[in-house]
C-alpha cells in the first residue's frame, strides 16, 4: 500500500518559497526607485536574455500573445495571407494571425506533438506568407525541414517559442531560426515571472526598430507618435524578477532534465504510454521539459486513479486542439491531432518537485496499469 501524499501539479507557493529572500529585495529595490516602465531594470533583462540567446535584440512585451501580433505585423503579414499553424496549440498561438487579418491554416503534428513538415508542405497554397511553428512542452520543432520550405517558397518564419525558451535544435536556441521568436513568461512557464509577461527576440533591425515604436503607442525615443502602436509593455518589476530567476535559469533547465529522466526510466516499459523523447535521446534536440506530456491508454481512468491518490494532473489547454473548439468556425478534420488529443496528459513537471514525488506518482501507474 502506498503511502498517500499530495502532489499539486505545479507548486506557486513552493518556487516563491525557495528564492524568497532573493525575489523580495529585488522588490523592495524596484519599488523603493519608483522604477515601473521602460526603465534600466526592464532594459537590463533584454540585454541578458539577447545575450543568452545569441541575438541582436530583445523586447520585453506585456504577454506572449502580444508578441506574436508584434512579430506578425512586422513580418508584413495581413489581409489575404494565410498562415500555417500547428492545431495542437494554445488558441494564443492562432488569434494573432486573425488580429492582423490573415488566415490561419491548422495542420497536423508530427509524432513528437510538434508541428509535421509534411503536413506543412500539403497546406501550402499561393496565398501562404507565414510559417508558424510553435515548439511545445520545452522541444524544438524541425527547424531545418521547416527552414527549407520556408526558402524553397519564399516565406517568412515566425516562432512560438511561449514553451521553449532554452530549448535547442541542432545547437540553435528555440526562437532564433526566424525573421522573429517570442515568448511567455506566464508564472508556470520555465522562466515565469508574477503575472503575465513576454519577449520578442530578432536578428532583424527593421524589425526591432518597429516593435521598440508598437509597443509603446507608436511613440519614438523623443516621445513623439510617429505610427500607430498599442501598449504591450513589460514592466520594470517582472522585468527585475525575471533578472533574477534568468541567473539560475540553466539549472532549472537540468533539474527539468533530471526529472524527465527518471520519468522515462520508470515508465518507458509500460505499453499503454507513449512516452515524450528521453533527455539526449536525439542528438539534433536539447529538450526543456517546459511541461511533461504523454500519450496515455484509458486516459481518462488513469487520471482519476492519480486524483484519488493525491496527484493532479493537466489536460493542456482542456484536452483539445485549436480546431476542437467549435465556437471558432473551424471547418477541418485532422484525425492524428484528434486521436492524440484523447490520449494527452501531463504529469507534475517543475522544480519543486523531489525524486520521491516523481517515485510515487510513478508507483501509482505502475499500479494502474498493472491491474488492467
Amino acid at each position: 500500500m502506498l503511502s498517500r501524499r499530495q502532489i499539486p501539479f505545479f507548486n506557486y507557493r513552493a518556487l516563491f518559497e525557495s528564492q524568497e529572500h532573493e525575489i523580495m529585495g529585488v522588490l523592495r529595490d524596484v519599488l523603493s526607485r519608483g522604477a515601473y516602465i521602460l526603465q534600466q531594470d526592464l532594459r537590463d533583462f533584454e540585454a541578458g536574455l539577447a545575450r543568452y540567446l545569441g541575438v541582436k535584440h530583445a523586447f520585453g512585451v506585456a504577454d506572449g500573445t502580444n508578441s506574436i501580433v508584434l512579430a506578425l505585423r512586422a513580418a508584413g503579414v495581413g489581409p489575404g495571407h494565410e498562415v500555417i499553424v500547428p492545431a495542437h496549440t494554445f488558441i494564443a498561438s492562432v488569434y494573432p494571425i486573425k488580429a492582423v487579418g490573415a488566415t490561419p491554416v491548422l495542420v497536423e503534428c508530427a509524432d513528437d506533438h510538434l508541428l509535421d513538415p509534411s503536413a506543412v508542405e500539403a497546406a501550402l497554397t499561393p496565398r501562404t506568407k507565414a510559417i508558424l511553428p510553435v515548439h511545445l512542452n520545452g522541444r524544438t520543432c524541425d527547424m531545418a525541414s521547416l527552414g527549407r520550405i520556408a526558402a524553397r517558397r519564399g516565406l517568412t518564419i515566425v516562432e512560438d517559442a511561449a514553451q521553449a525558451l532554452g530549448s535547442k535544435f541542432q545547437g540553435k536556441f528555440a526562437g532564433t531560426f526566424g525573421l522573429a521568436g517570442t515568448f511567455s513568461f506566464y508564472p508556470a512557464k520555465s522562466l515565469g515571472c508574477f503575472g503575465d509577461g513576454g519577449a520578442l527576440v530578432t536578428n532583424d533591425d527593421r524589425v526591432a526598430e518597429r516593435v521598440e515604436l508598437w509597443r509603446d503607442h507608436g511613440r519614438n525615443k523623443d516621445g513623439v507618435v510617429v505610427d500607430w502602436g498599442t501598449n504591450c509593455r513589460l514592466d520594470n518589476v517582472q522585468a527585475a524578477v525575471l533578472s533574477l530567476k534568468l541567473r539560475g535559469f540553466d539549472a532549472a533547465i537540468a533539474r527539468r532534465r533530471e526529472i524527465a529522466g527518471l520519468y522515462d526510466r520508470r515508465l518507458r516499459q509500460i505499453v499503454a504510454l507513449s512516452l515524450p523523447p528521453a533527455p539526449d535521446a536525439h542528438p539534433d534536440h536539447f529538450d526543456t521539459y517546459q511541461n511533461y506530456e504523454l500519450q496515455a491508454q484509458r486516459r481518462d481512468e488513469l487520471r482519476a486513479h492519480l486524483e484519488q491518490n493525491g496527484v493532479r494532473t493537466l489536460l493542456q489547454w482542456g484536452g483539445r486542439a485549436v480546431h476542437q473548439f467549435e465556437a471558432l468556425g473551424f471547418n477541418v478534420s485532422l484525425p492524428k491531432t484528434e486521436l492524440m488529443t484523447s490520449r494527452f496528459i501531463m504529469l507534475p513537471m517543475n522544480t519543486s518537485l523531489a525524486d520521491d514525488d516523481i517515485n510515487y506518482i510513478c508507483d501509482l501507474i505502475e499500479q494502474f496499469y498493472s491491474r488492467a
